[in-house]
């Protein structure tokens, strides 16, 4: 039976920017994201649009959000990121109009692949659509897709998509009810 040799896992092929943007990055993410003594938007919202994330108006980012690539980030106009997120966008993470990503979520966009013994790094894409809302310390795993208002509820882990105006809970999440808009 074969067992898994970390010694030689490769993933050379990986290339999220250059060395000199992944370096500045990091201390700009340390000093401006990370920082829990930094409460200004504005600043972080400028700060990832330098670093190429396009961002709409009215985002609201909180203190102590981790964004692993800013150029790998699209964020609608109105959306919020709560405390303590984590977007580890390996590749691109796109965040609709008026969604909320509460305090504590992750958005996984890698894995590895435990069939191999080299645990090869997998990475796919996360679709956040207008109007859901990622429920504190839920996760989002690779590739999924939240459909328009869905909701993941407090402590959840998404491993596939959610439907439109649905409201999922648990690990896995399933979807439990319809959300239901009041006016």
């Amino acid at each position: 039976m074969k067992s898994v040799s970390i010694k030689d896992y490769d993933n050379s092929w990986y290339r999220p920017g250059g060395a000199v943007k992944r370096l500045l990055w990091y201390f700009v993410n340390v000093l401006f994201f990370l920082n829990p003594f930094n409460p200004f938007s504005g600043i972080k919202v400028r700060l990832l649009r330098l670093f190429g994330a396009q961002v709409g108006v009215g985002v609201n980012i909180k203190p102590n959000v981790n964004i692993k690539y800013p150029w790998l980030l699209e964020i609608g106009d109105y959306s919020w990121i709560g405390e303590n997120v984590w977007i580890d966008n390996l590749v691109q993470v796109t965040i609709g109009a008026n969604v909320c990503i509460s305090q504590g979520a992750m958005l996984l966009c890698g894995n590895h692949n435990y069939k191999l013994s080299t645990f090869d790094l997998i990475v796919k894409p996360i679709i956040i659509e207008n109007g859901a809302w990622v429920g504190a310390k839920s996760t989002v795993c690779p590739g999924v897709t939240l459909h328009t208002h869905a909701v993941l509820g407090v402590g959840s882990v998404a491993n596939h998509d959610l439907d439109a105006y649905s409201i999922y809970q648990g690990n896995p999440a399933i979807k439990i009810r319809k959300r239901v808009m009041e006016a």
